[in-house]
């Protein structure tokens, strides 16, 4: 299984889907099933009933989002609001003890800026 590039509150465009083109930041990233949760995407209408011993007094009907697979969205560049893929640039820091420290940070391809 890859590594995943989208994060938590990253802003995301859908790219694939019924919701293609929308915009919304990532509310929870799942591993397991390579999916993300993205606020204002893939609304759907879930029925709940009311009572029961969850403590829910009122049933009706709800609208909340539903998870979109990771290969449906690419991060949005900070630069110009457009899609863009996601690089890794490694460099290396010299620390003030003589040892040099490894750091990973993540760069947008299209304009080159940090993540």
């Amino acid at each position: 299984m890859a590594k995943m590039k989208i994060k938590k509150n990253d802003l995301v465009q859908v790219i694939a889907g019924k919701d293609k083109g929308l915009q919304g930041r990532v509310i929870a990233v799942n591993t397991d099933t390579d999916r993300v949760l993205v606020e204002g995407v893939n609304r759907i209408t879930k029925h709940t009933r009311a009572g029961g011993d969850r403590g829910v007094s009122t049933g009706g009907i709800q609208v909340q989002e539903a998870a979109v697979h990771v290969s449906n969205v690419m991060v949005v560049d900070p630069e110009d609001k457009r899609p863009t893929r996601v690089r890794t640039r490694v460099e290396t820091v010299e620390q003030e003890d003589g040892r040099t420290k490894t750091v990973r940070s993540r760069v947008a391809v299209r304009s080159g800026k940090d993540l």
